[in-house]
């Protein structure tokens, strides 16, 4: 069974994927990119930083699944076990999110 995903509508990035070329790129499939503009750009681009804000969420979710040693080692053989145990871990997570919560 395959799931159908829905095209994404932004791109949070950080200041490494700032080039026309990719920014191009995105503008093309109807993605806004959100990236900051590189300190020595010289026609800065403008950068929806209330979006730019999401990817700190991201960036630490990705820090706590990769606390649990089987996913940063990816003992998996199989792709099929690894999606599993990142569901599992992901699920993990957003469980103690509710634990003594107020």
């Amino acid at each position: 069974m395959k799931l159908s995903v829905p095209p994404p509508k932004a791109m949070l990035a950080d200041r490494g994927y700032d080039s026309d070329s990719f920014r191009q790129n995105l503008l093309i499939y109807a993605i806004l990119p959100v990236i900051p503009s590189r300190k020595g750009r010289s026609v800065p681009q403008k950068t929806d930083w209330w979006r730019y804000r999401e990817r700190n969420r991201i960036e630490r979710m990705f820090n706590k699944l990769k606390q649990m040693r089987r996913i940063a080692t990816r003992y998996d053989k199989t792709a099929l076990s690894f999606m599993s145990f990142l569901n599992l871990a992901a699920a993990r997570l957003w469980i103690r999110s509710f634990v003594n919560a107020t």
